[in-house]
């Protein structure tokens, strides 16, 4: 029995996939996104560093009936999303959560960067087996460029493009965001060479562009962290809408939620 490390949950979620969510955000990321707005949630726990963290360990049956008690709430679309840190960095404990989770009739989706993907034989069967109970994913196109990715998340993305490639294979449905950082990502040669890696991706459901916000500014305060972006601003309208025309947003956006 796998049990998980759980930073916290949100009881309804609007912003996570279709409809009202039951939102479950993991303990640990391998990555450092200089814009991430849940530095908390960096740091892996284990069962004795669970509590120091503020962390929760839970196995799948509790976590489940936590979320089960909002069922009634979710309408035809909603479900669980389990976001982060990475909830792929937990796979053990994703399998048995999702199984459960579809057991009991629950859309299940995952909101991750892609980061700790493999096809490594033995993590690879694990990834098959947990697309076999997800019925979607949300993932992020930090930057299309490999050395700028490294540059913004201390990780390259030749293994995340392999991630959305195999979605591909699979046709399992994602849906893209794609955060506008001034002077970072939002450059339009970047912009279309997102846009024309997206177009060879037959599983796309949405895009959307997220302009850039330093509303987390506070969170590195507290917890002694430098944040690098502090003088970055947030896009304009214009610079939005620019993004948005790149990425062809409006092609794919056949969810309304």
């Amino acid at each position: 029995m796998a049990v998980g490390y759980i930073n916290k949950l949100e009881s309804f979620g609007s912003v996570d996939g279709p409809g009202i969510r039951f939102v479950v955000f993991l303990q640990g990321c391998p990555m450092r996104c200089k814009f991430c707005h849940n530095p908390e949630t960096w740091k892996f726990a284990n069962g004795e560093t669970a509590a120091t963290l503020g962390a929760m360990a839970m196995t799948a049956d509790e976590l489940l009936d936590k979320a089960l008690r909002y069922k009634t709430y979710w309408g035809r679309d909603g479900g669980i999303t389990v976001s982060g840190g990475e909830p792929l960095a937990q796979l053990d404990f994703m399998i048995e959560f999702f199984e459960k989770a579809k057991v009991a009739g629950v859309h299940t989706c995952i909101d991750t960067s892609g980061v700790t993907f493999s096809r490594e034989p033995a993590v690879f069967a694990k990834f098959e087996k947990l697309m076999a109970v997800t019925d979607l994913l949300l993932v992020d196109i930090k930057h299309i460029d490999d050395a700028a990715h490294k540059e913004l998340t201390g990780h390259g993305n030749e293994n995340i493009i392999d991630f959305y490639r195999y979605l591909d294979e699979i046709r399992k449905p994602i849906w893209i965001r794609h955060v506008l950082v001034p002077g970072i990502s939002d450059d339009d040669a970047a912009l279309l060479r997102t846009r024309d890696f997206i177009r060879t991706l037959g599983n796309v459901q949405r895009v959307e562009v997220l302009p850039y916000h330093a509303f987390a500014l506070g969170k590195y305060a507290e917890l002694g962290i430098d944040y690098s972006l502090k003088d970055t601003q947030s896009p304009d309208v214009a610079r939005v809408e620019n993004a948005n025309r790149i990425l062809e947003t409006e092609k794919y956006n056949d969810w309304k939620n």
